[in-house]
């Protein structure tokens, strides 16, 4: 962790916001997961729960690596020169292309989170009361991070010009998490 750390804080462009949203939506789905496993005297699900988190957690922690480098793609597409004679035809294409691969591992990263909270959200339905903090910081984690990755799939299709769908199916992945989240702060203290 320290590694990773280290990592975002150094003056390089990558690893960055994507990778942060990715490894916060990983944290999230561990939290979801150690809940799980806590409850399983009181929910019945709970295994089930804790090994969908943990493969939410493995899918979220490998987006943080395929954002740093679908990040670099983009700067190195940024940085070739106009190709000949097309008037940069071929290098806007090379752009939009990276620009497409960058917005859709926030995108994963996004809809990973939204499923991460609705586990949290079932956690705290019927989980374990003494792992309420855990399932409240999953949920909010999960929260942060579903929105922080919709935010860079926003700037992508913005910048790429890409398709629409892209920020509404992130947008929609928002709201899921905020709607877990919201219901994990409402549940009996």
């Amino acid at each position: 962790m320290r590694e990773f750390l280290e990592l975002i804080a150094a003056r390089e462009p990558a690893p960055g916001g994507g990778a942060a949203a990715a490894m916060t939506g990983a944290l999230a789905a561990g939290l979801v997961a150690m809940a799980a496993r806590f409850s399983d005297a009181r929910l019945a699900a709970s295994a089930d729960i804790a090994r969908q988190a943990d493969e939410l957690r493995a899918r979220a922690a490998g987006l943080a690596d395929q954002d740093a480098a679908a990040f670099r793609e983009v700067l190195d597409a940024y940085r070739r020169p106009e190709d000949g004679d097309d008037g940069g035809g071929r290098r806007r294409r090379r752009i939009a292309a990276a620009l497409d691969a960058a917005a859709r591992v926030p995108l994963e990263t996004a809809e990973i989170a939204a499923q991460v909270a609705g586990l949290a959200e079932a956690v705290a339905a019927g989980g374990n009361p003494n792992l309420r903090g855990d399932t409240l910081a999953a949920a909010h984690l999960a929260e942060a991070s579903a929105r922080s990755a919709a935010t860079l799939v926003d700037i992508n299709v913005g910048l790429g010009g890409l398709p629409g769908e892209l920020s509404r199916r992130a947008a929609a992945a928002v709201a899921s998490a905020g709607a877990a989240a919201d219901h994990v702060d409402a549940s009996p203290r």
